[in-house]
């Protein structure tokens, strides 16, 4: 990510060096000034865009650095270090358009005028001060409670959250980038405490997680700001999928208000899975359209409250919610 930041601020030194090496590949490095320089205008105006273009690229090592079975625990490998001594440095010839051309020439002059070490302890330092780390799910480590009381013993459990423990209070973790201290990160657990209660952890994680919260359940109002608002809502994906086969597809306000009313009401009298109910109830609300749109080229539908009720809201009805159940 800070990379990218780093490329932003050089990108205006990075296209000229960029535009500089295109033209020298499409005219040649003895071409005269005045070729040059036309062929810079056509470039600047588009017009070479698909035209072919001879470049040399660097290939870059495999990304990348992990453990290897059988090494020490937090002992890692860089495998890119260990790839350079493999790779040929020698540039390779390769023929691309000019636009993609463009492209990796850019980030490739970018890349020069930054200084690696420099990025990488600022990435570091930014990762240890304003690091925030989320353990999803932390629910599925508790131990659940015997039938009698007391601890199920369930020791594969129990590990996880033993080696989760250090992480939390402060340690050290060997990375590709070097070391990282985790004592300064921000770390927020979540999990569905249906089953389990949060005091099944472990009392010393209990402890290293001290601020506790609950949800409130999604009400009809926030499930229909979730079709609405979010740039790449369900309403929108369905949208753009249908589009593909040409066909237009709109929801009117009732629509969307019926779609929510119904999805509250269902996680209300089955279980509550939250947003995802939408998912299932407008899978099913638009499941004939889907399946023959690409019969149905150049049409435009308009989905009302009354297609709502009359597809998904008979089921709820008449209690066959089974198919609503993830």
């Amino acid at each position: 990510m800070l990379r990218d930041v780093r490329r932003r601020d050089v990108s205006v030194r990075a296209a000229q060096a960029a535009e500089d090496r295109l033209v020298e590949a499409l005219v040649g490095a003895t071409a005269s000034a005045e070729t040059k320089n036309k062929f810079r205008a056509m470039l600047r105006d588009g017009q070479l865009e698909d035209k072919e273009v001879d470049i040399a690229v660097v290939e870059a090592a495999p990304a990348g650095g992990g453990e290897m079975p059988g090494m020490v625990p937090g002992q890692v490998i860089n495998f890119s270090e260990m790839m350079k001594n493999f790779m040929s440095k020698t540039p390779q010839q390769r023929r691309l358009k000019v636009a993609a051309a463009r492209e990796y020439l850019e980030r490739e002059e970018a890349d020069k005028m930054l200084d690696t070490e420099a990025l990488t302890r600022e990435a570091v330092a930014h990762a240890q001060e304003n690091g925030i780390v989320f353990l999803d799910e932390i629910d599925k480590v508790c131990g659940r409670a015997a039938d009698g009381g007391g601890r199920s013993g369930d020791v594969s459990r129990e590990g996880v959250q033993r080696d989760l423990l250090p992480l939390i209070e402060g340690t050290t973790v060997s990375t590709k980038y070097g070391p990282v201290k985790t004592d300064h990160i921000l770390f927020i657990a979540s999990g569905a405490f249906h089953l389990a209660k949060p005091s099944d952890l472990l009392p010393e994680l209990q402890g290293r997680l001290p601020i506790r919260v609950e949800l409130q359940p999604l009400t009809r109002e926030d499930l229909r700001r979730i079709l609405t608002d979010p740039e790449h809502s369900l309403l929108k994906q369905y949208t753009a999928l249908l589009s593909t086969e040409d066909v237009t597809l709109t929801f009117s306000d009732g629509a969307v208000d019926a779609l929510a009313e119904l999805a509250a009401d269902i996680n209300e009298r089955v279980e509550n899975i939250g947003a995802r109910r939408l998912a299932t109830v407008l899978e099913k609300l638009l499941e004939e359209i889907s399946f023959t749109a690409s019969d149905r080229k150049g049409e435009a539908i308009h989905v009302e409250a009354s297609l709502v009720q009359e597809k998904v809201a008979p089921l709820a009805r008449k209690g066959d919610l089974s198919r609503f159940i993830l």
